[in-house]
């Protein structure tokens, strides 16, 4: 504390003045009961900026001073003040300055007074956060890939499809090598989402290669006792049976290829099934001379020559003549609405929508039952390869294929300047930029197909037939339940998935699906040699067709000139 002594040019008084305003030695002004009254310590510093000593006044000039905000004021102990008093002041001020110097340090480091509960749930939080934050550095190539339903649809830039009614009565002629199994795949899904009851064979063909008829469908119970709204599995088409099965306003459509390409598929496919293709060295040598092989008698030779006239119920071993290729023609045109190229599957796709009415999403699609390009499976040998010698000698030997496959082709192309180029090109875009996204969604590998081998799930894994290989997917791990299962839908291939219809509309045990590529394998091989017998179409069928006897009976000998 530091000395008190009164100014020297005034004798300390031993009470306070009664004076109402008197005037200090220092020049300050004393007023009765102000602190300005009382002297001050030598060196003393007045209180922070803003104060300027306004304190309350008290009654009395003796009544105690109040340290309120000051920091740096040393209070001189005056004679009139006690000595305990002021004791008593010093302490006072310097608890209270104590006080305040603890609730600043707890401001600054908001150590405020909490309790247990809130510091644990505090705790929590910043643990929580850490981990989090850890998470996202250390797993960002473990990211669960996006969610197909959290995409945009489609459907929103695609040109409006205007005012039509969505087509749920749909019948598919699936041909054989020509991406039908893609299109089916197309039907399945539209079907499955919608809950329509699909038309289903017996066993995984309608009784194929034979003439469709309706008994063959399971369910059927008489002409229109069961409403079907989708039929799309193999079957040698039969207008007359179908309509007994599916209802009068169902659109019926089918898929074709350039006879050559379907060769070499169908070569590659049906190497140990068809009877003229396994006797040849290999395609090449098939193609130079088909009649050295070719026994028209023998059950799966259909197989070997006008595989598509033979699919859409025609007599596929007639000699052409061009009466026949377009009464044949003509047949096809009244019996379809649409025929789709294979070559041009996306404007296929896209025709194929408008002409149903359905969404974009519904028609994108995946490949399905590709073969591996330049592999082989067996000891068969050969190249699958052609000369142009040799690819116009299968259009020769196909020459009735070939008739359809060129109509129809002039037919698409029509319809496509009637949809519009422009608008077609735009359309197309649109699908393949959607099937992109999805690959990337969806499957492994880039989006690319895998050797079967590969492929753990039995439920996605192709059925292999023949000298190739049949190409499959993966779906990429990590998929919410609902993107896997639409990603599933798309590359579930064709018997798996007639298995999971078939169990759904007939509920039993689901067998295993390498019990039905079993059964299909077993359809396609060929009969006992008592059972080989040339295949004929019934003469009533064939009349109510517009094709004669003389046209369709089977050719008896070898080489006979293609006209």
């Amino acid at each position: 504390m530091t000395q008190c002594t009164a100014p020297p040019s005034h004798p300390t008084p031993t009470e306070p003045p009664n004076q109402a305003n008197a005037t200090s030695a220092s020049g300050f002004s004393v007023h009765r009961g102000s602190l300005l009254a009382r002297p001050w310590c030598a060196g003393a510093a007045f209180p922070h900026k803003g104060l300027n000593l306004l304190f309350r006044e008290r009654r009395s000039h003796r009544d105690s001073f109040s340290a309120y905000g000051c920091t740096a004021l040393r209070i001189c102990d005056a004679p009139w003040v006690l000595p305990q008093r002021a004791a008593h002041h010093r302490n006072r001020a310097g608890s209270v300055m104590a006080f305040r110097r603890r609730v600043g340090r707890m401001r600054r480091f908001g150590c405020h007074r909490i309790g247990l509960l809130w510091k644990g749930l505090l705790l929590f939080l910043v643990a929580a956060f850490a981990g989090q934050l850890l998470g996202i550095i250390f797993n960002k190539s473990a990211e669960r890939p996006p969610s197909l339903f959290s995409l945009p649809s489609m459907d929103s830039l695609a040109p409006p499809l205007g005012f039509c009614q969505v087509r749920t009565h749909v019948m598919f002629l699936k041909t054989h090598k020509t991406a039908s199994s893609t299109v089916l795949n197309v039907l399945y899904r539209f079907g499955e989402e919608r809950g329509l009851q699909f038309a289903l064979p017996l066993g995984y063909q309608f009784g194929y290669p034979m003439h469709f008829i309706a008994h063959r469908v399971k369910g059927y119970r008489g002409p229109r006792a069961v409403e079907f709204s989708i039929m799309g599995n193999h079957m040698r088409f039969n207008k007359v049976e179908v309509e007994k099965v599916m209802p009068a306003d169902t659109f019926y459509f089918s898929i074709i290829r350039d006879p050559v390409a379907l060769a070499e598929s169908s070569y590659g496919y049906y190497k140990a099934v068809a009877p003229a293709f396994k006797r040849s060295k290999g395609l090449a040598d098939f193609a130079s001379d088909p009649w050295r092989y070719y026994d028209p008698r023998l059950r799966n030779n259909h197989y070997a020559r006008n595989l598509l006239w033979f699919d859409f119920g025609l007599d596929h071993n007639s000699n052409f003549s061009l009466p026949l290729a377009k009464r044949g023609e003509a047949v096809v045109r009244r019996s379809f609405s649409l025929i789709l190229i294979s070559e041009y599957f996306d404007e296929s796709m896209v025709l194929l929508r408008h002409a149903l009415c359905w969404p974009l999403d519904a028609v994108v699609s995946f490949s399905l039952n590709a073969r591996q390009a330049g592999a082989s499976r067996g000891s068969f040998g050969g190249r699958l390869t052609l000369t142009e010698e040799q690819k116009q000698k299968l259009r020769e030997w196909n020459a009735l294929d070939w008739h359809l496959y060129v109509s129809f082709n002039q037919t698409f192309w029509e319809k496509v300047e009637l949809f519009g180029k422009a608008r077609m090109d735009t359309e197309v875009a649109l699908l393949r930029t959607r099937r992109d996204v999805m690959a990337r969604i969806c499957l492994q590998d880039d989006g690319r197909p895998v050797e079967a081998s590969r492929i753990q799930d039995k439920a996605i894994r192709p059925f292999q037939s023949g000298m190739v290989k049949i190409l499959g997917y993966m779906l990429r791990p990590g998929l919410d339940n609902a993107t896997y299962h639409a990603c599933l839908r798309m590359i579930r291939p064709e018997i798996q998935y007639k298995d999971f219809l078939d169990a759904k509309q007939f509920p039993r045990p689901l067998q295993p699906s390498v019990l039905g590529a079993g059964s299909l394998r077993r359809e396609l091989q060929p009969p006992r040699r008592a059972e080989q017998r040339p295949v004929r179409g019934t003469q009533s069928s064939l009349d109510r067709m517009g094709l004669g006897l003389d046209q369709t009976a089977p050719l008896a000998g070898r080489k006979r000139p293609l006209r």
